[in-house]
């Protein structure tokens, strides 16, 4: 006995309390359970998440670029169709890099559970596969890096978005911030919240339909199918963000407050006007079915869906102007996962996309 107490301390924990109960096992605040015992599982919404990313794997390089380069060389695109491509690259190329970051450095270090975690530790791989795709896409094309890469800066309607996500971040970064008290429990859920159901459940959407709409009439279709993939990605890291809140939020209903739900949903009312003012920025004169006032209904529909989730009311009832949207991400899928088990991914390879 001695000696296997002597290995305890030596080690993760330094006494030996005795084998735990997978049902004292938190999501945030679990103190008594070691976050680095995965088994048994308790969260087994979790394991699937991660199991569900792994079938997705792929790499930006096994999609090739010959055709793209051609037409982007050619005289084929015209420049609002060239300004939509290049807003997107410089969108997605620091959102993706602002969202990896915030999984690194904010939510692994307070969620306390093991099995999130491993969910956790592949989505921060996807994000930095993601940031991968579009300095492949970005030197495939010949573009200018120093445009692309600082738009964040330059462009107002995405700087205003990034500064939306940067403010939440900040917040529980500070090296004294824990999740002990309500307050900051409430500030670590309006961080999820405003990474998983704002950036990539609202955010990400317009490019999304913006860059297949190109797949569509078969162009950039190298690009589109790189975007296809980043969507299948989103999709889970959607659900299982959207399941860790709801998680949080049953073991935890004392922070479901009417003040603070009113709080979340005047957040997301600013991040659909945010989006709005980014899809008009983007394509101020249309494109080929295409234009702002779509973009403006899309975007409230996508919103009204993400309070869904949260179980939150809607505010626009606004309907789908993209039905073929509907098609590539199923949104019937996006439910929660206590209703429903989304297991219809398939590894890159075997993807089909018809």
């Amino acid at each position: 006995m001695s000696t296997v107490l002597e290995e305890n301390a030596t080690g993760l924990t330094t006494e030996n309390t005795g084998r735990f109960d997978a049902a004292e096992k938190r999501l945030i605040n679990c103190n008594s359970v070691d976050v680095n015992q995965l088994m048994p599982l308790k969260y087994k919404w979790a394991w699937e998440h991660y199991v569900n990313g792994c079938a997705n794997h792929w790499m930006p390089t096994e999609v090739p670029m010959t055709k793209d380069i051609e037409t982007w060389r050619s005289d084929k695109l015209s420049d609002a169709e060239r300004r939509v491509v290049m807003r997107n690259l410089g969108f997605f190329a620091t959102a993706e890099s602002l969202v990896g970051n915030n999984l690194v450095l904010a939510i692994f270090k307070h969620v306390t559970n093991a099995e999130c975690r491993q969910y956790l530790l592949r989505q921060a791989f996807e994000e930095a596969v993601h940031t991968h795709t579009f300095l492949y896409i970005v030197d495939s094309l010949g573009l200018d890096e120093s445009e692309v890469f600082n738009m964040y800066r330059e462009v107002p309607a995405i700087a205003k978005k990034d500064d939306l996500e940067m403010e939440l971040t900040r917040e529980v970064l500070d090296p004294d911030f824990i999740t002990d008290t309500d307050e900051s429990a409430q500030a670590f859920l309006k961080n999820l919240i405003g990474y998983y159901a704002i950036m990539e459940g609202i955010f990400f959407y317009s490019g999304f339909v913006m860059m297949l709409s190109f797949h569509r009439r078969n162009l950039m279709t190298g690009v589109a199918e790189q975007f296809q993939y980043i969507l299948r990605d989103e999709t889970i890291h959607l659900n299982f963000g959207l399941d860790l809140i709801n998680g949080i939020k049953s073991e935890n209903p004392h922070l479901w407050t009417e003040e603070f739900q009113a709080q979340i949903i005047s957040r997301v009312r600013e991040a659909v006007d945010l989006e709005i003012e980014y899809a008009q920025d983007c394509l101020p004169n249309g494109v080929l079915g295409l234009n702002a006032d779509l973009f403006k209904d899309y975007v409230q529909h996508i919103a009204d869906r993400r309070l869904e989730r949260l179980g939150l009311p809607t505010q626009y009832n606004s309907g789908n102007p993209f039905p073929w949207m509907s098609e590539t991400i199923d949104l019937a899928k996006e439910k929660n996962f206590f209703e429903t088990r989304v297991t219809e991914y398939q590894t890159s390879g075997t993807l089909s996309w018809d």
